[in-house]
Formats: structure tokens, sequence, C-alpha cells
């Protein structure tokens, strides 16, 4: 009994933590659940493949080869050994078909370091591929963020409308009051019953844009939101200096790599390359030119060359990863240009918010103010429930206001942090 009470216990303590979502667990449920995200053990897979290939190139290298001829014509001795005094000598006239099979294992001992190279510029070209994925999914924060705080928008909306009602419908059951005591009319108690169904309507439309929105971030991330779901409002510090983090200045690093791991490989192609080779094989005829008999023979030795076509192509080949190398600067060159114009428009904003910020407070205790006396007025029967209403509506649109530019701050606080990636 105690375990089964102990056991309720803690489930009652894990339910809340099931029901709250924070904006840092968005971005990473986002990133895992987004399909692109299976790209970065393909990629890292496709390295390992090349890279283990190009070291193939260490290995003894075998090859086999066979092939059967037939000649026109074959070298003959021109020479008649009788007239010479040597009668008895018969050199053999070699067959027109000739036949020939050879194994050859040949062993690299320097290649300029073209293996290496080769190896580098695999992995250069998997960063390449895995810092543009990595730009590709933090773009899924920017969706994040506006789904995220349009529904803590539309929720503090709600709950402002929520409390709207409460009050318009203690004015209902005043007014009501003030109606049988001959204070106010039937009218007065009509307008104000009119704006309690019109904050019903907003309640409901209200409602309908939180599902939406929770439709599509539970769509984006993979799992489902529902009204239960507690999103909690993110903290916004914003600090001293911000230096610009975002991934795809790794990726622009990352493309420079690999020009120059592709400027290494041109070097190395230059380069002559040195091996050991035992070659062996059976042939009709063998070494022996002058035996016309299917014979076994091997050959051992070392093996020098040296591809001098590559020194025709070695400029030009230097001058392309150069402006290629050119191009990526300035690409990013261009990228910090239109990051911190951007970021200078999401600090503007910032400012902007901050600055309304400063007399919502104030605007709202004047428009309770004015309510009150309304009030007052409603109670003493010098004032229409048409002109309540309109009071009660100006100090809702105050404290909606308010709520908006508390958002719409934070909003582009976290903006601006998507654009500086801090």
């Amino acid at each position: 009994m105690r375990k089964t009470i102990t056991l309720m216990l803690s489930l009652l303590g894990w339910v809340p933590c099931l029901a709250q979502l924070t904006l840092e667990e968005c971005y990473r449920k986002a990133r895992e659940n987004y399909p692109l995200v299976k790209q970065y053990g393909l990629i890292e897979k496709t390295k390992d493949y090349n890279v283990a290939n190009a070291g193939k190139g260490y290995l003894p290298q075998v090859a086999f080869s066979a092939q059967a001829t037939y000649q026109s014509d074959v070298t003959e001795i021109p020479i008649d050994f009788e007239q010479i005094g040597l009668a008895g000598i018969d050199i053999p006239t070699l067959d027109k078909a000739q036949y020939g099979a050879t194994l050859e294992v040949s062993q690299t001992l320097w290649d300029g370091g073209a293996i290496r190279s080769e190896q580098e510029n695999a992995r250069a070209q998997a960063d390449v591929e895995l810092r543009d994925l990595d730009v590709n999914l933090y773009a899924l924060h920017e969706r994040v963020n506006q789904l995220y705080f349009g529904i803590l928008l539309v929720e503090a909306q709600t709950e402002q409308n929520r409390l709207l009602q409460e009050e318009l419908q203690q004015q209902c059951d005043r007014v009501a009051s003030y109606v049988r005591n001959g204070v106010a009319s039937q009218a007065d108690w009509d307008a104000l019953r009119v704006d309690l169904l019109k904050a019903k309507q907003d309640e409901a439309q209200c409602r309908h844009v939180r599902r939406a929105y929770a439709a599509m971030l539970g769509q984006l991330i993979g799992e489902d939101i529902g009204e239960e779901t507690e999103l909690v409002k993110p903290e916004a510090a914003l600090p001293a200096e911000v230096e610009n983090c975002r991934p795809e200045l790794a990726l622009f690093d990352a493309q420079i790599r690999q020009f120059e791991a592709l400027d290494r490989r041109v070097h190395a192609g230059v380069m002559p390359q040195l091996g050991l080779f035992v070659r062996g094989g059976v042939g009709k005829p063998g070494l022996d030119m002058l035996s016309d008999d299917f014979k076994a023979y091997y050959l051992a030795g070392v093996r020098l060359s040296w591809n001098l076509g590559a020194f025709y192509t070695k400029k030009n080949e230097r001058r392309k990863i150069e402006t290629g190398i050119r191009g990526v600067e300035t690409q990013r060159e261009t990228f910090f240009f239109n990051t911190s114009l951007d970021a200078a428009q999401r600090n503007s904003e910032i400012d902007r918010y901050a600055e309304q910020l400063k007399y919502d407070d104030e605007i709202i205790a004047l428009r309770e103010s004015v309510k009150r006396a309304s009030e007052k007025k409603m109670a003493e029967g010098t004032l229409s429930g048409t002109d309540l209403t309109r009071d009660i509506r100006a100090e809702q649109s105050a404290r909606l206001d308010k709520i908006r530019h508390e958002i719409e701050w934070l909003l582009a606080v976290y903006n601006l942090k998507y654009v500086m990636n801090y």
C-alpha cells in the first residue's frame, strides 16, 4: 500500500512537467523531428566510405590481364647457317598465334601526397555538407519563434478576455439592479450585454487561433500541444555586446578549407610516384622469344612514373581555386553586411517596444480611473450603458496593448538572438 501511494505521488509530481514546454525544448525537438536531420548520419557514412576507399591506395594493388593474338608476321633470322659452315643449327620460327596471361602486384612507396590529399578532400567535402545542413536546420528557430510567441500572445489575450467577461458580467448584474430601481434603463443593460457577447466571440476566436498555432507548432516538433500544455514564457536578457555566431560562418570556413584541400590535391597531381612491382605470367612465347612453347616467367623491380601533362593545367586549376576562395569571402562579407542591417532593424524594434512599454502602465491607470468615474455616474443615473461600455473597452484595449507590446518586445529580442545566434 505504501509503495502504491508513493508511486501515485511521484506520478502527480511528474504530470505538470509533461504539461510544460519551453522555447529551447521546441528548438531541440524541431531539429530532431525534421526529416533532414537524418542526413547527418548519411553524410558521416559517406565520408567514412570515401576516406576508406582513398586509403586503399596504400594497400598492394593487384592487376590481372590475359590476351590471345594472331599477327600477320613474326620475327625471323635471315641467315643460312649451312652456307657459313654451321650445319645442324636450327632456329625455330615463332607461331603467329600467341597467348599470354600476367598477374602483377604493385606497392606504392611514395605518391607525392595524392592519397592523403584525396582523404583530406573527402573530409572537407563532408564538413561542407554538414555545415550546410546546420544552416538549414537553424532556420527552424525562426519558424518556432513565430509560432511559440504567437501562442503566448493569444493565451495572454484569452486570459485578459476572461477578466473582461467577469467584469462585464458584474456590470450587467449591477446595472440590472439599477434597472429594477429605476436608475437605469433596459437599453443600458442591453448595451453591456452586447459587449459581453462580443467578448465571448473574441474568446472563441482566440481559442481557434491558439489551436491553429498549436497544431502547426506540434507538427513542427513532432508532438501534440493541447490546451492543457503550458508554454513557459522565456526570459530575455540582452548582452552588452553581441557577436555574430551564425552557422553560416562555419559553412564559409568549411568551403574555404575544401578549396584548400583541392589545392593540395592539384599539387600532389604533378608529383612523381615511386613503387615496387612483381609481375608473374605464362605465355607463348614467354620471356625467351626464341622459344615457341608455353613458359612461365616473372619480373620484379622499381617503377617511377611522372605525369608531366598535369603541369599543363596546374596554373589554371589553382587560379580557379583562388577565384572560388574569393567568391566565398565575398559571400561572407555580404552575409555580415545583411545580418548587420537585420540586427539594426531588430534593435530598433526592441527600443520601440520598450519605449511604448514605458507609458502602458500610466495609460492603463488613467483608463481605469475614467472607468471608475463612469461607474459612479452610472450608479447616479447620469451616464448611459453605451458610454460605460466604451470606457470599459478603452481600459481593456489599453491592457491588451501592454500585453501585445510585452510579447512583441520579447519576440524582437529572440529575433535578434536568431539573427546573431548568441
